[in-house]
């Protein structure tokens, strides 16, 4: 298959811009995968959805505020760096702009200078590693002059808005590590939480830090020449059985985002037991790929021609998926990150 069977055309005025005010009112189209159907629903539909023997699985990643302006010295030239990849500590790599700007050697300074680095190595794609540092804790520097890193199709005047700090996190995100938001979460209430238990439907957690990797560009013209950088996943203990005896007992796994469905799967045997413990999940899903226990996927819409879009072909079927997507577009669904939902069973 070639990538370009997987456009679709998309009016730029459907890409939100701006969180609903209530996180549950998203529209969600629901999708029969058996009878090649939808329904045109709520966000708020989504329990009644679920059995008591059912189990959601969710990813619990914590956005940190990756993305940094400041100058170059001793220039003064406005400079943009983008946490991409810890490698070690006070080590970065970095998505750079102006990359052409930043060449080994180079020094730049955020705050007035309460946080420096050195740019050690150009690497390709506009990448620079760059050593920090800092007086205080980089963490706590990082939270005071850092912006939350919003999707370039979500447009700022000048970086954040002082509510993406809140919007742009799940209501149970609490491990600090993602550079962006699994945001089939973002849809998430507590109220949607006690009307889950009240069916006795079991939620876990598993925690995948996104990374650029999901949102990179497919650049290739062939989809099997495709690979998604891996990614760190854990899964407790305590989630994989939960998440196993329901499956044993005729309960289905309903993932929560794109992330925690390649974690899931990534973490799965061949005998379609999901192991516990830290690993990588290192899956490119493209159609094709037999899933070994993921049974329902709550996702938003994504980009045109992308790796998510794949994965959720590869779930759904490419034909059904793109036909839901141009039935989306006519309805007036919104789109990408701060955009509406659709749940494929």
């Amino acid at each position: 298959m070639r990538i370009s069977d997987f456009a679709f055309d998309l009016p730029e005025e459907l890409i939100a811009q701006q969180p609903l005010e209530q996180r549950d009112a998203s529209r969600m189209l629901a999708i029969n995968r058996a009878g090649g159907n939808w329904r045109d629903e709520t966000f708020t539909d989504f329990p009644t959805h679920l059995r008591a023997v059912d189990v959601v699985a969710v990813n619990n990643t914590r956005v940190f505020p990756a993305r940094l302006v400041g100058r170059r010295e001793p220039s003064g030239g406005r400079v943009e760096l983008f946490l991409v990849r810890e490698l070690e500590p006070l080590l970065w790599e970095t998505l750079a702009r102006p990359g052409r700007r930043l060449q080994p050697g180079q020094m730049v300074s955020f705050g007035g200078k309460r946080l420096r680095g050195e740019v050690l190595q150009a690497l390709p794609d506009g990448r620079r590693m760059v050593r920090f540092g800092c007086d205080n804790s980089f963490e706590q520097t990082l939270d005071e002059l850092g912006q939350t890193p919003l999707p370039p199709y979500i447009k700022r005047a000048d970086g954040d808005a002082a509510a993406d700090r809140e919007r742009y996190q799940t209501v149970y995100a609490h491990e600090r590590g993602a550079i962006a938001a699994p945001t089939a979460g973002l849809h998430f209430t507590p109220q949607i939480f006690v009307e889950l238990a009240a069916r006795g439907v079991q939620v876990v957690e598993i925690t995948l830090h996104v990374g650029y990797g999901t949102f990179e560009p497919v650049r290739v013209s062939e989809i099997s020449e495709h690979r998604v950088a891996a990614e760190r996943y854990f899964i407790s203990a305590e989630s994989a059985a939960i998440i196993n005896a329901a499956r044993a007992g005729g309960g289905r796994l309903c993932a929560i985002g794109t992330t925690t469905a390649r974690a899931l799967e990534s973490a799965t045997d061949a005998t379609g037991q999901v192991c516990a413990g830290a690993g990588e999940a290192a899956l490119t899903i493209t159609p094709g790929y037999n899933f070994r226990a993921v049974d329902a996927l709550l996702t938003n819409f994504h980009l045109p021609q992308s790796s998510l879009l794949l994965l959720v072909s590869a779930f759904a079927g490419r034909a059904l998926v793109l036909d839901a997507y141009r039935h989306a577009v006519a309805s007036r669904y919104r789109f990408y990150s701060y955009g509406d939902c659709m749940l494929l069973e």
